[in-house]
């Protein structure tokens, strides 16, 4: 191991990949499973979760505290069938979400939460849910997303003018109480290429200046009947589009979005993207995600700035893997997995890593999120690939690392971490020289107050020596 250090700072890719993990249709995955079997951390983590405080059966699960065998339908329950948000007012922090935000955040990745809300709630819950998420860094929110449909509850409680302007009104409040928070937009954007409004755009224009960011939801195939009925063909409760208008629409509706702002673009996303393997069958489930991501890249698309995979495990077929029906804890991985892999593993979708100059031990590293963070990297040296690599802290450390470009976790309870997974899948052909890069997010998953006047966008932890790099080049005996 070599005796320099060098200060390395992580940025945005040129189109960062989220993921969602856990909804109606799936359970929460912990990160620690997620992050081996992809090989890499994603730059948000979208959890989905709902309040609706004052309704009878809260905060129970709506699918449960309301079963009835009259429901055909998945939101067909007097609240939304997400999991529900124990925070808010007179709420606890010790529950979901934040036992899973905090899951995330510490594997060196940032928190997309898809709320679902009442809209007629008071001021005092909405300053609550504010006060609640400030202390979770740059995190996004996402307010009564796929707000111009009619399934959610909230579109039953308000009128459509009414939701845009609750969502203006919860951003206000969210810049007010949690600047490190950015709303997001989820609306249908353009529907018909055929025309240049937006669909709703008298009710929802409202919206588009007074969020932080801009997102549509765009399944290219669907079957929204899912799991009350099966889909074949003929039947009607599925869909399926052409890939490339998928893309047309989405782009569309960024420049519709961008007129409605005064010209000026704000950071777009697509908050949920998939094909469903119901109505595409596996194979083609795969292809259609790869054609997409090959239109994002071949088109230099630097407009469009994210995408959420839904989801990583599904009990349908809109996941990496679908949930085992014997056993909720094992997921069967889809060939969608290995494409989606790739995907996320190619330039176009990697964060950026810069060095920065010659760094020394005791190095004070920060985090910011997964698009601003610095850290460090060490020079290896290999002769060949190897039998043995290893690295071994002497701290309580809690470090996400990457070698060979496979990322790691460490705990604040691990000291020693196996590296040779960064070599399975890609072995060295011959001598060569590599850098092992170390970040530090926050082990508790919060930002700490106490650390200065950036403590809500910043969080920073210091490593006061070298880790031992063990690397060995045959067996222990031959």
């Amino acid at each position: 191991m070599s005796e320099n250090i060098y200060k390395i700072h992580m940025g945005k890719a040129k189109c960062a990949v989220d993921l969602g993990d856990g909804s109606e249709r799936g359970e929460y995955v912990n990160q620690d499973y997620i992050i081996s079997k992809l090989g890499r951390p994603h730059r948000s983590i979208s959890l989905m979760y709902c309040y609706y405080p004052k309704d009878a059966g809260w905060p129970g699960r709506a699918s449960v505290v309301h079963a009835s065998p009259d429901v055909s339908f998945a939101w067909d329950f007097p609240y939304d069938d997400y999991f529900t948000y124990k925070g808010g007012l007179n709420g606890t922090l010790d529950d979901e979400p934040f036992t899973c935000m905090r899951d995330v955040r510490r594997h060196g990745q940032d928190v997309t939460l898809t709320l679902t809300i009442d809209p007629t709630l008071e001021d005092e819950h909405l300053i609550a849910i504010a006060k609640d998420l400030s202390t979770f860094g740059r995190m996004i929110l996402r307010i009564n997303h796929e707000a111009t449909g009619n399934w959610f509850s909230f579109t039953k409680r308000a009128s459509y003018k009414e939701v845009a302007e609750f969502f203006v009104h919860f951003s206000d409040i969210i810049h007010e109480y949690a600047p490190n928070v950015k709303t997001l937009m989820c609306i249908g954007g353009i529907e018909d290429l055929n025309k240049t409004e937006m669909e709703m755009e008298e009710e929802f224009r409202c919206v588009v200046p007074a969020a932080d960011m801009w997102s549509v939801d765009k399944y290219m195939a669907l079957h929204w009947g899912w799991p009350y009925d099966v889909a074949e063909r003929g039947g009607n409760s599925h869909s399926r589009s052409k890939v490339q208008d998928t893309y047309d629409k989405t782009k569309a509706s960024y420049e519709r979005f961008k007129f409605l702002n005064g010209g000026e673009g704000k950071p777009m996303s697509m908050a949920e993207f998939n094909s469903d393997g119901d109505v595409t069958g596996p194979y083609e489930q795969a292809d259609m995600v790869k054609e997409f991501c090959d239109i994002l890249v071949n088109d230099k698309a630097e407009w469009f700035t994210s995408f959420t995979m839904y989801q990583f495990r599904d009990r349908g077929r809109l996941g990496l893997e679908i949930e085992d029906p014997n056993n909720s804890e094992v997921g069967i991985e889809q060939p969608l997995l290995r494409t989606y892999k790739e995907i996320i593993h190619s330039d176009w979708f990697m964060p950026e890593m810069k060095t920065e100059g010659e760094a020394q031990f005791p190095a004070k590293l920060r985090w910011g999120g997964a698009e601003d963070a610095e850290g460090i990297e060490i020079p290896l040296h290999f002769e060949k690939n190897p039998h043995f690599c290893e690295v071994v802290f002497e701290d309580d450390g809690n470090y996400m690392m990457e070698l060979n470009g496979k990322w790691f976790y460490k705990s604040p309870e691990a000291k020693t971490i196996d590296l040779m997974g960064a070599f399975f899948e890609k072995p060295l052909t011959g001598e060569c020289d590599m850098t092992l890069k170390i970040f530090a997010p926050p082990a508790s998953g919060e930002n700490d107050p106490s650390q200065g006047d950036d403590w809500a966008e910043n969080y920073y932890a210091t490593i006061e020596k070298a880790p031992s790099v063990r690397i060995r080049f045959e067996p222990v005996e031959l």
